[in-house]
């Protein structure tokens, strides 16, 4: 027998020795009848410098949602002076790898330059010259990006936790209209692009109240808003499925989209009240806050998975209204919950661990789907 057969039967035999494993599907798979799966990605990561992260990014996710470059002070850190480098590339990113992208976001009272609401000797410029300042934001950021990004969280986090406005910089110069004012411009500079509010804690039911007031008020003065950015920061026992489910319900009603928009899952001790996003807020490392330095134990993993589960169930139930599920990053070192709120944290909120393997929770999520 010459030695290419024998190799070749040598070979074949060791294949059916092999166990026959059936490959997941992967997230934009399993439920691409339902709605889009998106993730935040961080300027490393749309810039390709992780061969494996890329990898992981352009199989799993459909839709991208950016961290931070496109948040007023990285791309307009200046009066006159924008920086479309890194933004440019984060488009391009998208485009090129066919996902639908998002613009996050327009206005925000966190990561607004001092100068956005300061004259030139440091005193609050009056109405008039804030609206023009946030309407020359907006129609150069949008109108540079007109057709490609394709939904923009044209407001973020107006609602304080009673559900009433938060006392921001853009309510006390400008007034309540702001929000009014933000939607006519976005829409204005881009008429084909999706526009939302953002917001979390939308579970609780004073601000889920507050909410539900402040967009039926939009809709009823004729203002274009798309629709609503449920953000998704939860634990393993907030909010109870029936709380999100009525949240679900309360913005079906009012006829708009609902996005779950940076959604993760703590399953590590609350430093401060469910729920809660302000990232201003800031505790110190203590034992008890990280009680999973070296790994999450298996016991964990298998509540991470159930809760995960338990949450696209929701979310399937409600499939005609929802537009788009995206996690607030792709794996576990990239969350935010590492550092906020409190800082040195080994945190385990997402589907894929560190290093870019499913977890637990990955395999539950696309058992919803089937």
């Amino acid at each position: 027998m010459n030695t290419s057969i024998a190799t070749t039967i040598i070979l074949t035999a060791a294949t059916l020795l092999i166990p026959c494993v059936q490959a997941e599907p992967t997230l934009k798979e399993a439920f691409k009848n339902d709605f889009l799966i998106g993730a935040a990605l961080n300027a490393s990561q749309f810039c390709q410098s992780n061969a494996a992260e890329t990898a992981l990014i352009k199989a799993q996710f459909n839709s991208i949602s950016p961290e931070n470059v496109l948040k007023w002070n990285s791309i307009h850190p200046s009066p006159g002076k924008y920086d479309f480098s890194l933004a440019d590339r984060y488009v391009e990113f998208g485009a090129s790898n066919g996902m639908f992208i998002i613009g996050h976001n327009l206005v925000w009272h966190e990561q607004t330059p001092a100068w956005v609401f300061q004259d030139k000797h440091g005193q609050p410029v009056c109405r008039k010259v804030l609206l023009q300042r946030l309407r020359d934001h907006i129609f150069t950021v949008v109108g540079r990006y007109k057709g490609r990004i394709k939904g923009w969280d044209v407001v973020n986090e107006a609602l304080d936790e009673n559900g009433g406005l938060r006392p921001s910089l853009w309510l006390k110069i400008i007034g309540p209209d702001f929000i009014e004012k933000a939607f006519q411009f976005a829409h204005e500079a881009d008429p084909q692009a999706e526009l939302y509010y953002n917001d979390y804690a939308l579970e609780n039911p004073a601000k889920r109240t507050g909410a539900v007031t402040l967009i039926h008020k939009l809709k009823s003065k004729g203002v274009f808003l798309t629709g609503v950015g449920v953000q998704g920061h939860y634990g393993l026992t907030w909010p109870t499925n029936c709380d999100l489910d009525a949240t679900l319900d309360a913005f079906t009603n009012l006829g708009v989209k609902v996005m779950i928009t940076e959604l993760d899952v703590d399953v590590l001790p609350f430093a401060w009240d469910q729920g809660n996003a302000d990232i201003t807020r800031n505790f110190a490392l203590q034992m008890k806050l990280n009680p999973y330095p070296d790994g999450l134990p298996e016991a964990m993993q298998q509540k991470l998975a159930s809760r995960y589960a338990d949450l696209f169930r929701v979310f399937l139930k409600h499939r005609d209204a929802i537009s788009r599920v995206t996690l607030w990053g792709v794996a576990d070192q990239d969350s935010w919950l590492n550092y906020c709120p409190v800082n040195g944290r080994t945190s385990y909120p997402l589907l894929f661990d560190r290093q870019y393997q499913p977890k637990p929770a990955f395999g539950a999520v696309i058992k919803t789907a089937q």
